[in-house]
């Protein structure tokens, strides 16, 4: 079974940081592309940054460039996502997603996704 479980998420202030972290099960964690989408209310999903297997070759939103840095343990089945100086417009939920091809934060294309977890940042 399949299983992407994230963490990390909850209440912070304008301008502090936070790590996420999705854990991955069931599928061979280093053969897909993996990342992280937000959904916030009333907006579409956004593809936050992903990393691409192999090269390990990393997308960034323009929303977040220079604030988030996606990383991978592959030992432990495990990316992350730190970001630093958040900003109230990345209030939203965020959950880890996988899949066999590549440019997975551009074309949304994802075979596993996680349930999320909610980030609120209050100003």
């Amino acid at each position: 079974e399949v299983q992407l479980v994230e963490s990390g998420g909850g209440l912070v202030q304008a301008g502090g940081s936070l790590r996420l972290s999705c854990v991955a099960s069931g599928f061979t964690f280093g053969r897909y592309a993996i990342g992280w989408f937000r959904q916030a209310p009333g907006k579409e999903r956004e593809g936050v940054s992903c990393i691409s297997p192999g090269d390990g070759a990393t997308y960034y939103a323009d929303s977040v460039k220079g604030r988030v840095t996606i990383s991978t343990d592959n030992a432990k089945n495990t990316v992350y996502l730190q970001m630093i100086n958040v900003k109230p417009e990345d209030t939203a939920v965020y959950y880890c997603a996988a899949d066999v091809g590549r440019l997975i934060c551009t074309t949304g294309n994802t075979e596993y996704r996680g349930k999320g977890t909610l980030v609120t940042v209050s100003s």
